[in-house]
């Protein structure tokens, strides 16, 4: 008989397939006391199995730079005198080398995850899945293999840490269903980047289905369907070979413009982070990139990077560019986001903390290297500077002072710049909104940023599981800030993109044309859909359309006309 669950939609596809359900194997830890004569056995015991693990992931046959970054964050762990320090210490205190490191695992899960902060509990899962390996090692179990599925699987877990994600077969996985995670976790972006189906927050999948069952996921809706009927599987398979077919015509037009039935030319650009995306974002149709997200360069590092290390970065992105413009966003380090070579202060609040635009304020080096790393690659391509978290007039005015300084400082030193290189910054607090008339006239464009523009405004944490149904950009709320964000910066005569998660939200792609938004800045796998949206509906259509959304009081009721 089917069984019909539901989650939270992670990323829209209809998928169907084989279970591989991923159950972490349960593994029995000693609790008796060792003697004295034993220490050292369990010693060498732990070392053996993390200077094992150390090799596997150096030895690691790295695809892309997900995967490298990921590997790298855990050999950096690894590293981290603290795990061997307090694994050792317990093992010195008589405990067996598996109990001292499940109760130092646990120690640093446990106060990693009472942080609020979304990138400290992130890193918890990175050291639960170390802590998973070592344990596995040092009982000499194997793991399930990832890398090697078989086709059209749908990989069914509590969770995915970082390097499971980085090591799936990505050729044969169709779906993910996860009993745990929100639309920001780390399997959804991979399932976003991907193109593939994905539900999260299930809560109790993995206690539904078995491996090799026939299972549906109708990423649309929100359901999977477990050992569906004859009839539904049919029905299924008539949809799947729809989209299909709709996928192939997209992918045939992907290097089209985005021009509307009556003529109105609007940019569909990429967010990336590392060159992989950036290919990626070329390969599906980009026409530029809209958001460099520069925090990555800082985050696997195990140093703050050189003004010649970026300066290589930034260079190396327009040069594959080749004359389309790239929109580098400064340094947006702090709230989700911090780096293993820096403490940061441990605030109350880190989401309305130290970080952005204040943080590099009060690191004059470090956004003074980042300046001119990419003032000097403004010399070999269209790049825009682009300030993250401004809140006033007087930030900006300091912003742009600091950017002048390093210009006269490159003058002086005759190298070469793009002198009239154009600043902007992200629209993400409801202070930016307000103050948008003022903050207009001394930018070049503006950016809005709606996964924090969203939170900022609903007082919401997009990293919640509990209030994840208060997290929504279609609330009223938000779409009249950024009508008002595009209006403000038309009555300027300058322009407006948008590079949050909403301009990746191919149902919404009418609405944003329709207030008039200028650039769509999207994952790759959303870019041929944005642009076909656009090019299927002229913009007087589309204006009259949004205008009917935006008298609209209520979510529900927004919800049930995007989905018509």
């Amino acid at each position: 008989m089917s069984l019909i669950k539901k989650g939270i939609i992670a990323s829209e596809q209809i998928a169907i397939g084989k279970v591989k359900l991923m159950k972490k194997q349960k593994v029995k830890i000693s609790t008796e006391k060792i003697s004295d004569e034993e220490i050292k056995l369990h010693v060498d015991k732990f070392e053996k199995a993390l200077n094992d693990y150390k090799t596997i992931l150096s030895e690691t046959k790295v695809d892309n730079d997900t995967q490298k970054q990921v590997i790298e964050a855990h050999l950096s762990m690894l590293d981290d005198p603290f795990l061997s320090e307090s694994v050792i210490s317990k093992i010195n205190e008589h405990y067996s080398s598996d109990k001292a490191l499940t109760d130092t695992i646990d120690e640093m899960v446990v106060m990693m995850e009472s942080l609020d902060n979304e990138y400290m509990r992130e890193r918890a899962s990175d050291y639960k899945d170390i802590g998973q390996q070592l344990l596995y090692k040092i009982k000499g179990i194997e793991n399930q293999k990832l890398d090697s599925l078989e086709p059209n699987t749908i990989l069914v877990s509590k969770e995915l840490t970082p390097y499971e994600t980085s090591i799936i077969d990505k050729d044969n996985v169709v779906g993910f269903l996860m009993d745990l995670g929100g639309k920001t976790a780390h399997t959804s972006i991979i399932a976003q980047t991907l193109g593939i189906a994905c539900l999260v927050g299930m809560k109790d999948i993995t206690e539904n289905v078995k491996d090799s069952q026939t299972v549906i996921i109708d990423s649309f809706k929100g359901i999977c369907i477990i050992d569906p009927d004859q009839e539904t599987l049919l029905e299924y398979k008539k949809k799947k070979s729809e989209l299909d077919d709709e996928k192939s015509r997209l992918q045939k037009n992907r290097y089209n413009k985005a021009i509307t039935k009556d003529g109105r030319d609007i940019d569909v650009m990429t967010n990336i982070g590392n060159i992989e995306d950036l290919e990626k974002g070329l390969e599906s149709g980009a026409e530029g990139v809209g958001l460099f997200r520069t925090e990555f360069l800082y985050m696997y590092n195990d140093n703050f990077p050189t003004e010649d290390e970026q300066f290589e970065s930034y260079k190396k992105v327009v040069e594959i560019l080749d004359g389309k413009s790239v929109i580098i966003r400064t340094l947006d380090i702090g709230g989700d986001k911090e780096l293993p070579y820096y403490k940061f202060p441990k605030e109350d609040n880190p989401f309305l903390g130290w970080r952005a635009l204040r943080f590099c304020f009060d690191m004059n080096d470090v956004f003074d290297a980042q300046i001119k790393a990419i003032l000097r690659a403004s010399a070999f391509g269209k790049i825009r500077i682009m300030l993250p978290m401004v809140i006033s007039v007087e930030e900006m005015e300091k912003a742009l002072e600091i950017i002048e300084n390093n210009k006269k400082e490159l003058k002086d030193a005759n190298i070469d710049f793009d002198e009239n290189i154009e600043v902007g910054i992200m629209i993400e607090t409801p202070a930016s909104v307000i103050v948008a008339e003022d903050l207009i006239e001394y930018v070049d464009f503006f950016s809005i940023g709606t996964n924090d523009l969203t939170q900022y405004i609903l007082a919401s944490d997009r990293g919640n599981e509990k209030i994840s149904n208060l997290y929504n950009t279609y609330n009223p709320a938000v779409l009249r800030a950024i009508k008002k964000v595009i209006d403000v910066s038309h009555k300027h005569g300058k322009w407006t993109g948008m590079c949050g998660g909403f301009a990746g939200d191919t149902k919404a792609t009418k609405l944003l044309l329709g207030m008039g938004l200028d650039e769509f800045s999207a994952p790759a796998a959303s870019i041929p859909k944005i642009k076909d949206v656009i090019a299927n509906n002229s913009f007087e259509e589309a204006k009259i359309y949004a205008d009917e959304i935006l008298q609209m009081k209520k979510t529900s009721e927004i919800e049930r006309k995007i989905s018509e």
